[in-house]
């Protein structure tokens, strides 16, 4: 019984294992793709009747592979296949085979958003129901955004493998970037009545983890790893009853998780004495400096500009100058920090970003200017599409009157 409470989470560890074999085994990912799903279906239906299977993961890849020859059964090719695959054995699980399917659904060919859905789909194993509820989609929107994903990977005739040597830097930095998407998604929901979409933290982070486990000497895996872990370990202090959001500098330290503070500070540590240093890297250093200080005074904020500073040099971005006026203003008061502020008036980005007026109101507060910190809280609350931040940000300007 306990296996079968579990049976979601097998399901989703599996799912990608299975993809991987049967897409180098036979090929083209979208039929491949589909077979795998019906075979998870097939796994829901019958498991729970019948028992999990001694192989589980034999068994999704037997009858994703017999539902692959199936669908495209009136092709004489494929009617070969179909009479061979009962006498095959079963395709072996290859160790790099999860990471060159990771790479396929970041294929430079496909959009951002489909890289997104794409990898949470046939990687994280969410089906489409999961992933329209995680990204506050309609499911005909995800459908259609996967089904044009796998088309664009078949037009492009991009083979199951490895990339080159020269086009794996590349592939692997997209990797990345959409695990990170998928995380910052999950933390801090960008939209809707949830603050935290734990679905999307706990896949990004366990993908994270097995192209850590895959790539154990780029520093940059292991940067985004220990950022992630650094930051979600806050999260059981973030929300309040109902809730509401806890600023970081009026939460209950003592609900962090500690084990993975422990965790992320390890990896970091390592990598940092090994590897040159890069953008993840900065950013869990900074999320390592608050979160090793046991109260919000004792946070070492010099560091933190400094570390910043870094940042703002190596990978350049709106929200990274604004967390560095951020750090400014706690180290040489709230008047530099709105100094700074007004430099950025001219970032078209920043100026519709509802962070900024959230900034500036927090600066404009610590200068006791209560009239405009009240304004610019409300702006703030006006731009965001996130309820539990519109929430928190009318109630400190209510507070200010």
């Amino acid at each position: 019984m306990g296996v079968l409470n579990g049976l979601p989470d097998l399901l989703r560890e599996l799912a990608p294992q299975v993809l991987a074999a049967v897409v180098r085994r036979y090929g083209d990912f979208e039929a491949c793709e589909d077979a795998v799903q019906e075979a998870l279906l097939a796994a829901v239906r019958q498991w729970p009747e019948t028992g999990v299977p001694a192989q589980p993961r034999n068994w999704l890849i037997t009858v994703a592979a017999r539902r692959r020859v199936e669908l495209l059964r009136n092709e004489t090719a494929r009617r070969r296949r179909e009479e061979a695959v009962s006498q095959e054995p079963t395709p072996e699980v290859r160790g790099d085979d999860e990471l060159a399917l990771l790479l396929l659904c970041c294929h430079p060919a496909l959009t951002v958003p489909a890289r997104v859905t794409l990898t949470i789909r046939a990687v994280g194993g969410l089906t489409t129901a999961e992933i329209a509820r995680a990204l506050l989609l309609p499911e005909a929107t995800v459908g259609q955004r996967i089904s044009r994903a796998k088309q664009r990977i078949g037009d492009t005739g991009t083979r199951f493998e490895m990339p080159a040597p020269g086009e794996l830097g590349e592939r692997l930095g997209a990797v990345r970037h959409v695990l990170y998407l998928i995380f910052n998604e999950g933390y801090t929901a960008s939209s809707g009545e949830q603050l935290h979409r734990v679905e999307l933290t706990r896949e990004a982070i366990r993908l994270t983890r097995q192209l850590h486990r895959w790539l154990p000497e780029d520093g940059e895996v292991a940067g985004l790893l220990a950022l992630m872990l650094l930051t979600d370990a806050r999260r059981p202090a973030r929300t309040g009853p109902g809730g509401a959001l806890i600023p970081l500098a009026e939460q209950d330290r003592g609900r962090w998780d500690a084990a993975a503070i422990t965790e992320g500070v390890a990896i970091l540590t390592r990598t940092l004495s090994r590897a040159p240093i890069g953008p993840f890297q900065l950013q869990a250093a900074i999320a390592a400096v608050h979160d090793e200080a046991a109260r919000p005074e004792d946070t070492d904020w010099p560091q933190i500009l400094i570390l910043y500073e870094m940042l703002d040099a190596l990978a350049p971005s709106p929200m990274v100058t604004l967390n560095r006026v951020v750090a400014l203003a706690m180290v040489d008061g709230p008047a530099a920090g709105l100094a700074a502020m007004d430099e950025l008036a001219g970032d078209p980005v920043l100026a519709r970003h509802h962070r900024t007026a959230a900034v500036r109101a927090h600066l404009l507060e610590m200068a006791d200017d209560l009239d405009g910190a009240r304004a610019s809280y409300r702006q703030a609350a006006r731009l965001t599409l996130s309820l539990p931040e519109q929430r928190y940000l009318e109630s400190r300007a209510a507070r200010l009157l």
